[in-house]
């Protein structure tokens, strides 16, 4: 009679079982399954988010403090550009764009990063070469994620070897929506593992979660298994970012990192199209988290039509005037 050889634990399996130890005597949790974790992870009071939300966008600015927050958010946008028309010739535009966004002007900052599809990291990588902006790349099956994992890890792999610094990933939303935790925790562990030494930011798309609890434990299991910032959205689902969730993801990392030490970063990422837009997040994120986390290693902005209206305020405070938006390069 044939025997059946007993089943063997992914690697993918260890390590999620070696993080969860870990986690287990951080957080001084019973027990070192998934569900222990997450079960710890506390509900949302709705009502508090979006009171707290719009008691912040009743805050007033300063002209000083308006023309740092401008700044700022473009040291923190990731100039985007994720098409299925996306050409070389398109991507180095936007490169220049990155590095000087308003040529001629030398006190207007470079960009973080530009986002592309993994089959133009390299056109990025050499238009940007020199610079310090960062190419990202988005990964494992974006946007929608519905495809093999191995298919997932191996995207991830060939966009770092590509030369991509940063890989945003997808989760699989189908699989956290059904309650199979374990397999979006060790998805994003191979994924985390495949795109070292790249920085990982994974993709909640907090507009298919239905729930504030729902991304607020998203948020945790993605943090638990590696990410190195969460993302909102991919930007193709309504709604995309939006300030209650980034308010609950903010309160994810908070938490997170009371309990564990570890600094998580955020991206918030689709439908932010104004520089007063851009400020309101600034605000939540400085009341949230403070001041250590207004920069561009630990907050982003994912934007393709942000840039402008900024540079449009920027011109507006320091000469009274208004320039029309042909006075700019297209993104």
């Amino acid at each position: 009679m044939a025997t059946i050889a007993p089943r063997r634990d992914s690697a993918a399996t260890e390590r999620a079982r070696e993080l969860l130890r870990t986690w287990d005597s951080r957080l001084t949790l019973g027990g070192s399954a998934l569900g222990s974790l997450l079960g710890r992870v506390t509900p949302v009071d709705q009502v508090g988010v979006e009171e707290r939300i719009d008691s912040l966008n009743k805050r007033s600015i300063k002209r000083e403090s308006k023309l740092w927050a401008l700044d700022l958010a473009i040291r923190m946008m990731d100039l985007t550009t994720l098409e299925g028309k996306d050409t070389p010739g398109k991507v180095r535009a936007m490169c220049a764009k990155a590095i000087h966004p308003q040529p001629g002007d030398s006190t207007i900052p470079s960009v973080a990063a530009v986002c592309v599809y993994p089959a133009l990291v390299t056109d990025a990588r050499d238009a940007l070469k020199g610079s310090g902006v960062k190419v990202a790349s988005v990964a494992t099956g974006f946007p929608s994620g519905q495809t093999f994992r191995d298919l997932k890890v191996a995207e991830a792999r060939e966009a770092v070897a590509a030369g991509a610094d940063e890989v945003d990933m997808v989760i699989d939303r189908g699989a956290f929506l059904r309650g199979d935790y374990l397999t979006v925790f060790e998805e994003i562990i191979e994924v985390k593992d495949a795109s070292d030494p790249a920085h990982l930011k994974v993709i909640l798309e907090t507009g298919e979660l239905e729930t504030y609890d729902n991304v607020r434990r998203a948020a945790v299991l993605a943090m638990a298994a590696g990410a190195d910032f969460v993302k909102t959205s991919t930007g193709k689902v309504t709604p995309a970012a939006t300030l209650p969730v980034t308010l609950v993801m903010l309160e994810a990392i908070r938490d997170f990192e009371r309990q564990t030490g570890r600094s998580v970063g955020m991206k918030a990422a689709g439908g932010i199209r104004t520089a007063k837009e851009a400020i309101q997040y600034l605000v939540v994120l400085y009341e949230t988290l403070g001041p250590r986390w207004m920069t561009a290693d630990r907050f982003r902005f994912g934007a393709s039509s942000l840039l402008n209206d900024v540079l449009m305020q920027i011109e507006k405070e320091r000469t009274g005037r208004y320039q029309g938006p042909d006075h700019f390069t297209l993104d």
